[in-house]
């Protein structure tokens, strides 16, 4: 008999919990494979909530040894989700809960709760981990202070909060401010740290520790010196200081996540940490800078002020990643980083919202939350705050974001919260633009243009029009709030109105502009200004000015993308030439040494495979993955034949001689570099690669010259040289295993990932490593989608072997399959056939169940 289908958790059906939790007194009495959890809760009934109700206690995988009330033994009534005691049974008011339970952390593969890595104790216990360490109200909106006392032989003993206590074997925890049980975390290892300190504006001095394991202490200067910049930041930008004695992180190799923010005791994925110039790239340590940064930002956004329920995750991470990368632009390029972050979101997020998968910023229903930790409610969230604050201008804004800390400091909040505080703090009404939370999908943007000349000047009109495709569950779309940030360019490419905010409220909509001498040339929606598609026909030749003239560096690179997704569509589809307007474009960006490298090197990348398959997809074409990648490999051919000299000149010129440093614009001339290097590579046959591989002293260009050689078809020396050198440490060759399945040829890219897997090093059950090879397959679009369906196979057989391993990781690599339905027949029907052997599974787990099922509901 098949399982009952897992029935979804609903929106609309939220109520309070009917108890508030005064305080929580746990006990860890550690021992891999029988920890015992000792917890004294403080209950009393909730105003919220009258009436008599039954006590409701969420704990799955937990042996019970006791129970007590108010120091009387209970026996309540155990399920597969929790316990239950009745109303009956409980006193009237206020009353203490009693437990004893025994779990089992070695056999915690799925890595949520409890669990061990290397030896080590560690917990993760978002979203609902911590009901697999004794049972709790596990939901965010049931929040209490925490004493935590570790008894273990362990030499360190972490948790939440200040130290209060230790001695040999013990050490106690307290946190004072009310949290959710999600934020709870215990590390104990044998670990080492390394210390420092920050003071806080008003004179608090707090003790700064980056816990490793011994041997990795020298690879954590740069996550101290992100830790540092990040508080102090915070305190300039936002006014918020941090609110503890001790502020910990520790580095765990086996994790689902990238980091998590627990109050206090921040634990990271190692590769989000450790750092050196010989073992990461400028990419690692950017990235380590932004995640430090993220994960502290949640003390006062996600911590002091959580959500409500689950529903509200944008509420804490939209924001948060949006404040991250706002420190980011202030920390490196505000440019560079605005560009990165719209490929990200183009990537990811229009891809999730163009597909079975999307689902609006706050969504009304899941089946596993885990489920929704997704490029929507992160980095869509992160675009609805920008686009607020556009809105609202930045004075607004700050107002709005003090009066939020004001006003809901110690509470579960909620999207209807949040925008109250910009409705009291500037008066608007923001009922319309709440629709960026409740509508899920990507608006459409068409516009059309209009010119009157006149003899005291010329009106220029702009018309919009917007609409949102249908999503499931939503097919119809109101209008929403569209902020349009637009600037007018002369013919000579002076700017003759400087970048303004067009706020767009309607279905169709114009805005004009009088008195101007010249027809202008429109730059439209600078800066990204809203997560939209825009659509207007523009001819290469006004492209190619806007490449050569925008003053807006976002737009500038928008039209040399343009250009280039414009002249592979014409090669993919109608067998054009290359085109000469965009390969001398290029050239130009490339020969200005006065542009910032890394906007240079942003410029030079080609539209990937996969965005060029959805642009097809949009067109009404259906996309032939091999032509593609042909396609683009001819372009990129033709533009390193065309600008050798130049590319030559510039590959030289960004050498970056001297100690390594990972600032930004040492990083942005390795970038160029490396940008030259892979197109120098099309034509080279690799002979440059080569040359930079055996000399590189960083591992940005050692990873920059192996990516080059992979997809030149001449790494295996380099190869094994590179595994020969790094096979000790776990980090540099999860990149090898990454690489490998990535860059090589399509028609090799299934053999090359099902020969990895069974290298003695492909360690599947550390996510790190699995998503490395599962993630770089899938990254090589003409090898995932080859017409054979190996690749569509070899994904969904280790999907499979994951899946009662780890449902978590296994049902987010499953979006490898989103975007399934836009390609051929043939295609479409070998990964129908797998969708339904891994949905026909036995014993399939609730998180690998739901995405399946919600991607194969694509061919509906």
């Amino acid at each position: 008999m098949k399982d009952a289908a897992p029935q979804p958790t609903l929106l609309a059906d939220y109520a309070p919990y009917p108890f508030t939790v005064t305080g929580v007194d746990l006990t860890f009495r550690l021992s891999p494979a029988a920890t015992r959890v000792l917890s004294r809760v403080a209950f009393a009934p909730n105003p919220a909530r009258p009436g008599r109700h039954d006590l409701r206690l969420d704990g799955e995988r937990l042996a019970l040894l006791s129970a007590r009330i108010d120091g009387r033994a209970v026996t309540p009534a155990e399920d597969a989700a929790g316990l239950t005691v009745a109303a009956d049974d409980l006193p009237e008011g206020p009353f203490t809960w009693e437990a004893e339970v025994e779990i089992d952390p070695v056999a915690n593969t799925a890595l949520e709760g409890l669990y061990m890595s290397g030896g080590m104790f560690c917990t993760q216990c978002e979203a609902e981990g911590f009901r697999k360490i004794t049972f709790y109200p596990d939901r965010p909106d049931v929040m209490a202070p925490f004493k935590v006392r570790i008894e273990s032989g362990l030499p360190v003993l972490l948790s939440n909060g200040n130290p209060t206590g230790a001695g040999k074997g013990w050490a106690e925890w307290t946190d004072p401010w009310p949290k959710p049980a999600y934020l709870f975390a215990l590390v104990a290892g044998d670990l080492v740290a390394v210390r420092d300190g920050f003071t806080t504006r008003s004179g608090r001095k707090v003790d700064l520790a980056i816990w490793v394991r011994k041997g990795d202490e020298d690879r954590c200067a740069y996550a101290m010196d992100s830790l540092r910049r990040s508080m102090k930041w915070d305190e300039d930008a936002y006014g918020r200081e941090y609110d503890l004695d001790v502020f910990n992180i520790v580095a765990v190799d086996d994790f689902n996540m990238g980091a998590m923010e627990n109050k206090g005791l921040n634990i990271f994925n190692s590769k989000l940490v450790l750092a050196s110039p010989e073992t990461a790239t400028d990419a690692d340590f950017e990235r380590i800078e932004g995640v430090i940064a993220h994960e502290y930002f949640h003390n006062w956004t996600g911590n002091r002020i959580t959500c409500r329920d689950w529903f509200q995750l944008c509420l804490k991470e939209g924001l948060t990643v949006f404040r991250d990368q706002q420190f980011t632009s202030d920390m490196r390029s505000a440019p560079v980083k605005r560009i990165e972050d719209v490929l990200t979101l183009r990537a990811r997020q229009f891809r999730e919202d163009m597909g079975p998968l999307a689902h609006p910023v706050r969504p009304e229903s899941y089946i596993e939350i885990n489920n929704f930790y997704t490029a929507t409610v992160y980095e869509k969230g992160a675009e609805v705050i920008g686009m607020l604050k556009r809105l609202v201008g930045d004075d607004g804004y700050r107002r709005a974001l003090d009066l939020y800390f004001d006003r809901h400091d110690g509470e579960a909040a909620t999207i209807e919260d949040w925008l109250k505080v910009f409705e009291d703090a500037t008066g608007r009404d923001l009922g319309q633009f709440k629709r960026w939370y409740t509508d899920a999908g990507t608006p459409r943007l068409s516009v059309s243009e209009a010119w009157s000349p006149g003899k005291e000047g010329g009106t220029y009109t702009l018309t919009f029009h917007q609409k949102t495709p249908p999503t499931p569950g939503q097919d119809v779309k109101p209008a929403r709030v569209i902020p349009i940030a637009v600037g007018l360019l002369n013919p000579n490419g002076d700017e003759v109105v400087p970048t303004g905010i067009l706020e767009m409220t309607e279905v169709t909509q114009s805005f004009r502009w009088e008195g101007l001498a010249t027809r202008p040339v429109p730059s439209i929606l600078r800066g990204f200004s809203a997560p939209v598609v825009l659509d207007r026909e523009v001819d290469a030749k006004e492209r190619a000015f806007l490449l050569a003239h925008d003053t807006d560096p976002f737009n500038r690179w928008e039209a040399g993308r343009a250009l280039a997704k414009d002249a592979l569509a014409r090669m993919i589809c109608q067998a054009a030439e290359p085109s000469h307007a965009l390969i001398d474009g290029l050239g130009a960006v490339l020969a200005d040494d006065g542009l910032d490298p890394a906007f240079r090197a942003l410029c030079l990348a080609l539209p990937s495979e996969d965005d060029l398959a959805q642009t097809l997809h949009d067109a009404g074409a259906v996309p032939d993955p091999d032509r593609i990648h042909a396609e683009r490999l001819r372009l990129e051919a033709a533009i390193a034949r065309r600008l050798e000299p130049a590319l030559e000149r510039v590959y030289a010129a960004m050498a970056t001689p001297g100690a390594f440093s990972p600032d930004a614009a040492s990083a942005g001339r390795r970038a160029l570099r490396l940008a030259c290097l892979a197109l120098l590579s099309r034509i080279d046959g690799g002979e440059r690669a080569a040359v930079l591989f055996e000399t590189a002293g960083n591992m940005t260009e050692s990873a920059g010259a192996l990516a080059s050689l992979i997809a030149a078809g001449r790494a295996e020396g380099a190869l094994a040289a590179f595994h020969d050198r790094w096979k000790g440490n776990r980090l540099v060759i999860d990149k090898w295993f990454a690489l490998q399945p990535a860059l090589c040829a399509p028609e090799a890219a299934a053999g090359v990932a099902e020969r990895l897997s069974r290298h003695p090093d492909f360690d599947w059950k550390n996510p790190n490593r699995f998503r490395a090879l599962l993630g770089g397959l899938s990254a090589n679009h003409a090898g995932f989608h080859a017409a054979s369906g190996a690749s569509y196979r070899f994904c969904a057989d280790w999907l499979l072997r994951l899946d009662p391993v780890n449902p978590q990781t296994a049902a987010r690599m499953s979006t490898a399959f989103q975007s399934w339905a836009r390609y051929d027949d043939g295609r479409k029907a070998r990964v129908r056939a797998e969708l339904d052997r891994i949905l026909a599974t036995p014993g399939l787990s609730r998180d690998l169940t739901e995405m399946a099922g919600r991607i194969r509901g694509a061919d509906a």
